[in-house]
C-alpha cells in the first residue's frame, strides 16, 4: 500500500532536497543553529510535507494551494542558500549544486501545479 503523494516525482525529490539541505547545515557556524540552520531546515522539509497535505485534500484547488506553499518554501530554501554562501558556511560549488537542483525541482513543480485540473 503507498499513499498517493509517495508516488509523486516531486514528492521524492523534495524529500531528498530537505535531506540534502540538512546535511549541509551541519557545516553552519554554531551561532546559527537557532537562526540560518534552523530556517533553511524547516522550509527544505516543508516542501514535502506541504505537497503530502495536500494530496490528501478534498479538492484539486486545496492541491494546488498546498503545491504554492511548496513552492514558496522552495524558494525560501533558495534565499537561505544565498544567505549561507554570504556568511561563508558553503562553497560556492555547494551552492551552485543546490541552486541547480533547487531551480529543477521549481520547473517541476510549477508544471505539476499547472497541471492539477
Amino acid at each position: 500500500m503507498d499513499f498517493k503523494f509517495e508516488k509523486l516525482t516531486i514528492w521524492q525529490k523534495a524529500m531528498d532536497f530537505g535531506e540534502n539541505i540538512n546535511q549541509l547545515t551541519w557545516k553552519f557556524s554554531k551561532e546559527e543553529i537557532y537562526n540560518l540552520s534552523s530556517q533553511i531546515r524547516r522550509a527544505g522539509d516543508s516542501i514535502a510535507l506541504n505537497i503530502s497535505e495536500g494530496s490528501i485534500g478534498q479538492t484539486n484547488l486545496e492541491f494546488k494551494k498546498f503545491i504554492g506553499y511548496s513552492i514558496r518554501s522552495l524558494a525560501e530554501v533558495v534565499t537561505c542558500l544565498h544567505k549561507a554562501k554570504r556568511r561563508e558556511y558553503i562553497s560556492e560549488e555547494e551552492f551552485i549544486t543546490h541552486y541547480e537542483f533547487a531551480f529543477n525541482l521549481m520547473n517541476m513543480m510549477v508544471a505539476f501545479k499547472e497541471k492539477i485540473r
